[in-house]
């Protein structure tokens, strides 16, 4: 058998069998300082999908970065078929200071596909796509909420590409949405060039949960394992995570300022109507009942109490069977039961015993 050719990424050639880390210079600090993206290429010595899984296009969204490094560790990939193309930190200015955004304030996931004479954000897009993406098959990206917004694990994709509902199943999250593409971001890049994309979404900016990394970590070998990349698990198949498919979503904004008490916590179930939260004045003369105005499941919450009129504090994703969403949380809760200490549980919130 003829050896498998070699794997070549800006430039450098990585042979079959073998792993490397590539360091992708992307622009200098005021100070003449390099910046690189690392870049761990796994090329398998046998042919098949080319899978990117990258972490921090938003830099302060953490979670990923360690569900990429806890994925290199796995001893499958010892005998892995195809290439994994694995960037733990897409977005490095915003990872170094610990924000979302570049330093010229632009949205590094709204800058696809990029200028090699636009803006920074544009620039880096345009290398990412020419230097990291040319070669990819698929791609699972991982993200989690904002700053004070904890996302219950899930998967955003636009269902309509069979090969993406495929990755989107096989990857376990309790919910998937059906969501449409936004303009500029990698994944409209991605779709406009027929590559299968899902987005994994789970936990806070700036926060680990080992719950949403242990989730992510296990998502993404899943997929590995439904494209053929690594074997499957010896002795009897286990059953598929199950996962419900949201139509839509909505979010939920208070109608006043002031301090917020919340009453629905993450993964529950709510009905029109149904009280989320209560917002009250400091000296506790007015307080306000914030109501649902869908029946669904809360999959995002607001951690931070000090809220102000208009405010995005807890986010619904719409079913068409809610009682079939439900259950889907409750084999997501129990599948997790074994996975961390009694004394991880406050910290994550769409537990049972937290209600």
């Amino acid at each position: 058998m003829a050896a498998r050719a070699p794997f070549i990424m800006a430039g450098n050639e990585i042979g079959a069998g073998t792993r490397q880390t590539v360091e992708i210079p992307v622009a200098k600090l005021y100070t003449h300082t390099p910046l690189h993206v690392p870049v761990e290429v796994v090329h398998g010595r046998r042919g098949g999908p080319v899978l990117m899984v990258c972490g921090a296009i938003h830099g302060d969204e953490i979670n990923g970065v360690e569900i990429v490094r806890r994925v290199l560790t796995n001893s499958a990939l010892r005998h892995l078929r195809g290439t994994l193309v694995a960037v733990p930190i897409v977005n490095i200015f915003g990872f170094v200071q610990r924000t979302r955004y570049l330093p010229d304030r632009r949205d590094l996931n709204r800058c696809f596909p990029g200028s090699e004479s636009g803006s920074l954000g544009g620039r880096i897009a345009y290398l990412l796509r020419t230097q990291i993406m040319e070669n990819v098959t698929h791609i699972i990206d991982l993200h989690t909420g904002a700053i004070h917004r904890f996302n219950l694990p899930q998967i955003r994709a636009e269902l309509k590409n069979p090969e993406t509902i495929r990755m989107a199943e096989a990857f376990g999250a309790p919910i998937i949405i059906n969501a449409s593409l936004r303009e500029g971001s990698l994944r409209a890049y991605a779709d406009s060039q027929d590559i299968p994309v899902v987005t994994f979404e789970g936990g806070e900016a700036l926060r680990f949960d080992d719950v949403v990394i242990s989730s992510g970590v296990k998502g993404v070998i899943r997929v590995m394992r439904e494209l053929e990349m690594i074997p499957a698990k010896k002795g009897p198949k286990a059953p598929r995570k199950r996962s419900e498919t949201a139509a839509n979503s909505q979010w939920v904004r208070t109608d006043t300022d002031g301090i917020m008490r919340p009453v629905a916590s993450l993964g529950q179930k709510v009905r029109k109507g149904q009280k989320l939260a209560m917002v009250a004045d400091p000296f506790g003369e007015s307080e306000t009942a914030v109501l649902s105005p869908c029946s669904g499941i809360v999959i995002c919450v607001n951690n931070l109490p000090l809220v102000n009129e208009g405010e995005a504090i807890y986010h619904i994703a719409r079913f068409d069977e809610l009682s079939e969403a439900e259950k889907a949380m409750d084999y997501f809760r129990s599948s997790y039961e074994g996975d961390v200490g009694d004394d991880m549980i406050p910290v994550h919130p769409w537990d049972d015993r937290q209600r």
